[in-house]
C-alpha cells in the first residue's frame, strides 16, 4: 500500500513538472515596450532542464531555448522596427502563457533620486508645474509607457521586482509617471514618431553609492558595507541597497540608453563624485551587456544648501558633474541653473520637469538619433584673459552663438585677496563672441566665476535657449571644506 501511495505521488509529481506554467520577471507583461531593430533579452523561471518555446507574432517563428538546473533561462530575439502595431509575444514549456499589446520602439532607463522620481502629481510640499493637467490629457497620447520599479532596499543582489507596464489610459496611472521621463519620452516620441517605454528606477535621495555593487564600493576607503554601520545611516544615503533590489532585477531588459538624474544626496562630497559615477556607469554598461549605450544626465538643480556639510558646496558637485563627461564614453549634461524660480530658493525638487525632460531629449535626438539640427548644449566655459582691470571670457558650444546680448547677470570677479564681487559691468563682444566682464571694487582681477553659488540663476543663455553651465576660472579650495 505503501509503494502504492510513494507510486501515486511521483506521477502527480511528474503531472506538475509537465504542467508547469513558465514564470516571467514583471516587466516582461502586458503593454510592454521592446527595443526595436535589435536582440532583445526575454528570460524567466521554469522547471529545470526543461524546453521553454518563444513564439512573437511579429514572425510567427518560434524560438526555443532551456532552462538550467536552477531553472533560469535566458534567450535573445531579433526585434522588429519600431511602430504602433500590437504584438503578442507566447511562451511555452508544456503550459503556454501569452502576453498582448506589445510595441516595438525606443526603451530608455531612468534613475538617480527624488528629482527623477517626482512624478507628475508631485510631492507633498512640491508641485509639478501642470503635472495634473499633463496627466489628464495624457489619454489621447498613445505613445509612451512607463512601468515604475518599487522603492526597496536589500543587501543581496535580487532578480524580481513587482511591477508592471502603465499604458496613458488611466489619468491615475499617468500621475505616478516620473515627470521628467515622461516629458522626456514624450518629445522623444514626437520627433522619431515611435513608441518610448521608460522603465523608471529612482529613489530619492539616494547617492551614487547607493547605485554602486559591493565589490566596487570595497574600494573606497571611506564607504563601510559593515550591516550596523548602514543601519545607522540616512535610509536614502545607505550605499549598495537600491544597486542590489533596483538595479539588478531591471539589468537584463533591453533599453538604448540611460537618463539620470541625481547628485544632491553627494554635495559636500564632490572630490569623489566624478569618478564614482564614471565607476557607476562602467559597471552598469558591463551588467547590461549592451555597450557603451548613451548616458545622458542633468546638473543639479540651484538649491540653497543650509546643512553645514553641504553649504556653499552644491557648486563644486556641479563642477565635478561637469568633469564626469570626460570620464564617461557617450555622455553629456544638461544644465537646469535657469531652471528655478525665486521662490523655490529652499525647494530641492523645482517644478518645472517640462524643460529638464526636453533638454534631455535634445541630447538623444542629436547625439543618438542624429538630428544635428537640434542645438544640445549651451554655452562652456573656454578660458580667459585679463587686462587691467577687465576680463576677456571665451567660450566653447556656440553653435548659435550667445543669444543674449543685455542684463547679463551671474559673474563675480575676485583679485589676489580671492573676495569676489558681482561683476558690475558685463558686456558681449559680438565680434569675438567674448564676454567682457569687470567690477569697480576689483581693479586688478584674477579669477572669473559664474553662478558659483548653491543658489545663483543665471541669465547667459546660447543656442535653443540653452543656458551657460556655472563654471570658475581659479582652483581655489572652498573656505569652509
Amino acid at each position: 500500500m505503501k509503494k502504492r501511495y510513494l507510486f501515486c505521488a511521483i506521477l502527480l509529481g511528474c503531472a506538475a513538472i509537465v504542467s508547469a506554467k513558465v514564470k516571467l520577471p514583471s516587466l516582461i507583461c502586458d503593454n510592454m515596450v521592446i527595443q526595436q531593430k535589435t536582440d532583445v533579452k526575454l528570460w524567466g523561471k521554469a522547471n529545470p532542464g526543461s524546453e521553454v518555446s518563444i513564439t512573437p507574432s511579429w514572425n510567427n517563428r518560434t524560438f526555443t531555448c532551456k532552462a538550467d538546473n536552477d531553472g533560469n533561462w535566458l534567450i535573445k530575439i531579433a526585434s522588429p522596427e519600431g511602430g504602433f502595431t500590437p504584438y503578442e509575444i507566447t511562451f511555452d514549456d508544456g503550459e503556454r502563457t501569452t502576453i498582448k499589446n506589445v510595441l516595438a520602439g525606443e526603451v530608455w532607463l531612468a534613475s538617480g533620486q527624488s528629482n527623477m522620481e517626482m512624478p507628475l502629481k508631485g510631492f507633498p510640499g512640491c508641485c509639478v508645474k501642470n503635472g495634473v493637467d499633463e496627466a489628464i490629457a495624457a489619454s489621447d497620447i498613445k505613445s509612451v509607457r512607463m512601468f515604475n520599479v518599487p522603492k526597496k532596499q536589500s543587501y543581496e543582489p535580487e532578480t524580481e521586482c513587482e511591477g508592471r507596464w502603465m499604458t496613458t489610459e488611466n489619468p491615475i496611472d499617468v500621475m505616478e509617471f516620473s515627470a521628467t521621463a515622461w516629458y522626456y519620452a514624450l518629445s522623444v516620441s514626437r520627433a522619431l514618431h515611435l513608441p518610448v517605454g521608460i522603465v523608471n528606477c529612482s529613489y530619492g535621495g539616494a547617492s551614487v553609492e547607493s547605485w554602486t555593487n559591493k565589490e566596487l564600493l570595497e574600494t573606497y576607503p571611506d564607504i563601510s558595507l559593515k550591516k550596523d554601520d548602514i543601519e545607522n545611516m540616512t535610509p536614502w544615503e545607505r550605499p549598495m541597497l537600491m544597486y542590489n533590489a533596483m538595479f539588478c532585477p531591471v539589468k537584463n531588459y533591453t533599453v538604448k540608453g540611460i537618463i539620470w538624474y541625481q547628485g544632491e544626496a553627494n554635495v559636500g562630497r564632490h572630490e569623489t563624485y566624478a569618478q564614482r559615477l564614471a565607476n557607476m556607469v562602467e559597471l552598469w554598461r558591463k551588467e547590461m551587456g549592451l555597450g557603451e549605450i548613451p548616458f545622458y544626465y542633468v546638473e543639479i538643480a540651484p538649491y540653497s544648501y543650509d546643512e553645514p556639510r553641504q553649504h556653499e558646496k552644491s557648486a563644486y558637485l556641479r563642477e565635478a558633474q561637469f568633469k564626469a563627461q570626460s570620464l564617461i564614453p557617450n555622455s553629456a549634461m544638461v544644465c537646469t541653473n535657469d531652471l528655478v524660480e525665486p521662490f523655490e530658493l529652499h525647494n530641492i525638487h523645482p517644478r518645472d520637469k517640462r524643460t529638464v525632460g526636453n533638454r534631455l531629449s535634445y541630447l538623444a535626438l542629436n547625439l543618438t538619433y542624429g538630428m544635428k539640427q537640434i542645438v544640445c548644449f549651451g554655452p562652456q566655459y573656454k578660458s580667459v584673459e585679463f587686462e587691467g582691470d577687465t576680463a576677456y571670457v571665451s567660450f566653447d558650444r556656440l553653435d548659435m552663438g550667445i543669444c543674449r546680448n543685455y542684463d547679463i547677470r551671474g559673474f563675480e570677479v575676485a583679485g589676489e585677496d580671492r573676495v569676489f564681487y558681482p561683476a558690475d559691468n558685463v558686456w558681449l563682444r559680438w565680434q569675438t563672441n567674448h564676454i567682457v566682464v569687470s567690477s569697480k571694487q576689483v581693479p586688478k582681477p584674477v579669477a572669473v566665476r559664474y553662478c558659483f553659488h548653491d543658489f545663483q540663476p543665471g541669465t547667459m543663455i546660447g543656442g535653443n535657449e540653452l543656458p551657460l553651465v556655472p563654471f570658475r576660472t581659479d582652483n581655489w579650495e572652498p573656505e569652509n571644506k
